[in-house]
């Protein structure tokens, strides 16, 4: 009983990450914003302005909740739910941490150590597509429909480059557990560099980060939120709660794509000299495990917020050209590279 009651707390811990992150999240954004446009930011509501996000959900709760006329209410209602959802399951999956020893109690810091784990990802990463078809849908307007239409386009495209990269990690490491991809990235490489994804498949690495830009619609790929072609995209007849909840849905997908990259690639919460696998470690170097898991994560998110404000929107036609054309045959190449190297090795 002790046990199962442990484990009902940890998942709780764990499922607080993305959602104390991403208020976070809002606020660095404008922060970092304001630094590379020297600007001030926020900085009124709270010390540094750290009571923004704060103010913001309080206003946001207190708007008028309209429902268009001809929204199918049903729909309407679901889709921010959906997504929201779609982003948070994810972290089922991802391992923050090794193992820790809580009153006698071996757990992982994990919510569910599955071994199809990776595969478990991929098969939710859609459903954030049909959650925005039926906001499109649902809004019962052509200009949330447009918006629906190219945001499916553009992460349906993605999503088959951001799958072949994930398989090309996989096959390497010949695990679909991410504790597995993760023990195997421990050590040295060559003898002086970390033994990580990044170093040892550079090429599958930038793969994977401009899909997963692509996949949480942020600059230069965020065509599903254009305000001038579209008014507002997917989400244009949302209001309320119901908008927050897309806010939130789409910073919470940088912060578990960020995670997933952590994992595939960074070596998770591992450093080069950290032992893994045999018994579990002490309480104490388990939390440093997850603090420097936790680092790279906020490290990655910062260059997201870089990239949001240095590079130019692309045209629609260019990103899937760049999509169908470049990274799909590109992917699919070094898919059958690594491969072939994996069975010579």
């Amino acid at each position: 009983m002790l046990e199962i009651l442990l484990r009902f707390l940890l998942v709780l811990a764990i499922a607080q990450i993305p959602l104390l992150l991403v208020p976070l999240l809002v606020w660095a954004e404008r922060r970092v914003s304001a630094w590379i446009q020297h600007r001030s930011g926020p900085n009124r509501v709270g010390p540094f302005g750290l009571l923004q996000p704060v103010a913001d959900a309080v206003k946001l709760l207190f708007k008028e909740d309209i429902v268009p006329e001809r929204a199918a209410r049903g729909l309407y209602v679901l889709a921010p739910m959906v997504s929201l959802f779609a982003v948070l399951v994810v972290w089922a999956v991802i391992p923050i941490g090794d193992r820790i020893v809580l009153a006698g109690h071996e757990l992982p810091l994990q919510i569910a150590d599955v071994s199809i784990g990776i595969l478990f990802f991929l098969a939710l990463a859609p459903l954030e597509v049909v959650a925005l078809s039926m906001a499109g849908w649902g809004s019962g307007s052509k200009y949330p429909l447009l918006g629906a239409l190219r945001a499916g386009a553009q992460m349906l495209s993605y999503e088959v480059v951001l799958a072949l990269a994930v398989l090309a990690v996989v096959v390497a490491a010949g695990s679909l557990r991410g504790a597995g991809i993760v023990e195997n990235q421990a050590g040295w490489l060559w003898g002086f560099l970390p033994n990580w994804n990044l170093l040892r498949q550079p090429l599958t690495a930038l793969l994977f980060v401009i899909a997963m830009v692509a996949e949480a619609n942020r600059l230069p790929f965020d065509l599903p939120e254009a305000e001038p072609e579209l008014v507002g995209g997917y989400h244009t007849e949302y209001s309320s709660m119901k908008f927050a909840l897309f806010f939130m849905a789409e910073y919470a997908s940088m912060v578990a794509l960020c995670g997933l990259f952590t994992t595939l690639f960074l070596g998770g919460w591992t450093l080069p000299w950290t032992a893994v696998g045999g018994a579990a470690p002490a309480l104490l170097p388990a939390l440093l495990g997850v603090a420097v898991f936790l680092a790279k994560v906020l490290a990655l998110l910062f260059g997201f917020i870089w990239l949001r404000w240095t590079l130019p929107r692309l045209r629609f036609l260019d990103l899937l050209r760049l999509s169908w054309r470049q990274l799909i045959p590109l992917a699919l190449v070094n898919l059958v590279a690594v491969a072939l190297l994996s069975m010579v090795l």
